[in-house]
């Protein structure tokens, strides 16, 4: 028999075209790609109902009153009603993505509570950052893809609070956890032109890195929120914390958790640090949070003094807003009982630093009294006791009892937020 009569004889009757090897690995793609596709989709689809709910209230108070026909277009107001999605920090936002910064710290005189301008560069660079590359690929200006980043990043956080809700609590408490992220106080900030939903996301996902054994993701996506938010010091803490318990325990090793603690605080350290350099002054990044918009650290007495002044009637403080106040108010009432179903079940350490420092950032500063609600927002692990505690109630039952939230949020969660008071 010859040699090509040999060949045939045990080849398959029809050959596979070329590159079919790969087959199996694409199959395994999709596969992968369907079942997360399962996995997430009704969180997100939860969250896009209930966030899209209450937009739609704000806007449709927003254009019943007409206010903001009114305001400043810079606070809280506009030619349209979702202009006002881009009003107060959105304003400084935007001016980062067009003209970068300059930092400065220049003297203001005749103000009790201001001794500098306000200056852009109170504001950290990766949001904006993310604005300018959105804008150069979609051609979107800087209001527009602004939302863009901040609706994007809204839902990669509401995956990552679900993937850290389902992994304490199974799939249903990750889909209600992801749900009262969309309907929380202060949440009306994240589908505008606001950092809170690109922190959340990263907040959310180091810490899911940490419950998983992903040390270098964890650290670096601490390392990006430095480049964020001033308060990220806190998940900082929360990641080298656990990375430091791991490494004395052993549990992985010491490369990964080790290499993660030390590359953690770089992005905070560095942007802080480039202000003072380019101000000549190495404090000048918290000179200028002093100066220019009065937060400074206290301890949590302004905190304590504004509460006692709202729920007894005195609206003479500095930032008085009396719907977001009383709202900042019961918000810290249910404060004490988020916290004792959050630690019931005994979270992980890595979400208990990072809720209890956050929850301290938030109270310990002096502040625009009714922000407390938006300043909680990034304090994700909150939702997720709540959600625990409800994962058991039967699904008729829980479209009831987040019903009216879901309408409402548009106005206490928006509408006090950007037109009552200052986001």
């Amino acid at each position: 028999m010859s040699t090509a009569s040999s060949t045939s004889s045990t080849e398959p009757a029809s050959a596979e075209p070329p590159g079919a090897e790969v087959a199996p690995d694409d199959a395994r793609g999709q596969g992968r790609f369907a079942a997360a596709v399962d996995r997430f989709a009704p969180a997100l689809g939860a969250y896009a109902v209930v966030k899209a709910t209450g937009l739609t209230v704000f806007l449709l108070l927003l254009s019943h009153t007409g206010d903001f026909l009114r305001k400043d277009p810079g606070r809280g107001g506009g030619a349209q009603p979702w202009d006002v999605l881009g009003t107060w920090d959105g304003v400084w936002y935007q001016r980062i993505a067009e003209n970068g910064y300059d930092p400065q710290l220049i003297p203001l005189h005749g103000y009790p509570l201001a001794s500098y301008y306000e200056n852009s560069a109170a504001f950290f660079p990766l949001y904006p950052w993310l604005m300018r590359l959105v804008g150069a690929v979609t051609g979107l200006g800087p209001y527009g893809s602004g939302i863009a980043v901040s609706v994007l990043a809204s839902f990669v956080a509401a995956a990552g609070i679900f993937a850290v809700a389902e992994r304490l609590g199974g799939f249903r408490a990750g889909v209600i956890a992801a749900v009262v992220w969309g309907l929380f106080p202060g949440s009306g900030a994240e589908w505008a032109v606001y950092s809170d939903s690109l922190f959340v996301a990263i907040s959310a996902w180091a810490c899911y890195c940490v419950m998983t054994h992903r040390w270098l993701a964890a650290g670096l996506l601490a390392f990006a929120a430095g480049l964020n938010r001033p308060t990220a010091a806190a998940l900082i803490a929360a990641v080298s914390i656990a990375a430091l318990v791991a490494l004395v325990r052993r549990t992985d090793g010491v490369a990964r958790p080790l290499t993660a603690m030390l590359i953690t605080p770089w992005g905070l350290l560095w942007y802080v640090g480039w202000v003072g350099y380019r101000m000549d002054d190495w404090g000048g990044y918290f000179k200028l949070q002093r100066g220019a918009w009065n937060r400074y650290f206290d301890w949590g007495a302004s905190t304590a003094r504004t509460f006692l002044d709202v729920i007894t009637g005195h609206w003479d403080f500095w930032q008085s807003n009396p719907a977001p106040d009383l709202i900042a108010v019961a918000l810290l009432i249910a404060l004490p009982g988020l916290l004792v179903l959050l630690l019931r079940i005994r979270p992980p350490l890595v979400l208990v630093v990072y809720t209890l420092l956050t929850v301290f950032t938030a109270l310990s500063s002096n502040q625009i009294f009714g922000n407390i609600s938006r300043y909680l927002l990034p304090a994700f692990p909150l939702f997720i006791g709540l959600a625990i505690a409800l994962r058991r109630v039967r699904v008729s039952t829980l479209v009831g009892l987040f019903a009216m939230p879901t309408l409402a949020a548009g106005w206490y969660a928006g509408y006090a937020l950007f037109e009552l008071g200052i986001p």
